[in-house]
C-alpha cells in the first residue's frame, strides 16, 4: 500500500516520517496542495533500487549483445564459466 502524506509532515512530524520509511523499507509519497510533489525513502531502500536497476540495466545490455552477436549460453555453460573463472582467481 503507498504511503501518501503532505510535504509538510516534514516538516511538523519530521521524526514519524523518518520512521515511517526505515521501519517499512517503502518510499513515502509528497503531497502539495494535493498533488504529488516529491518521493521520500531510507538510504538503504534507495541503494536497493539503484542495485536492482543496474542489475536489470546490465541483463537488458547483455540480452542485446546476445541477439546482436548470436552468440548465446545455456545456464550449464555459464555456470561452468563462472566456476573456471573463480577457480583461476582463487
Amino acid at each position: 500500500m503507498e504511503r501518501i502524506r503532505p510535504v509538510s509532515d516534514l516538516r511538523n512530524r519530521f521524526a514519524e516520517v523518518s520512521r515511517d520509511v526505515h521501519e517499512s523499507n517503502e518510499p513515502v509519497f509528497l503531497t502539495r496542495n494535493g498533488v504529488g510533489d516529491m518521493v521520500v525513502m531510507s538510504m538503504e531502500a534507495y541503494e536497493d533500487r539503484a542495485f536492482d536497476s543496474r542489475v536489470a540495466d546490465a541483463i537488458l545490455e547483455a540480452e542485446q549483445q546476445a541477439r546482436l552477436s548470436g552468440e548465446s549460453y545455456s545456464i550449464d555453460e555459464t555456470l561452468a564459466l563462472l566456476r573456471g573463472k573463480q577457480e583461476s582467481v582463487a
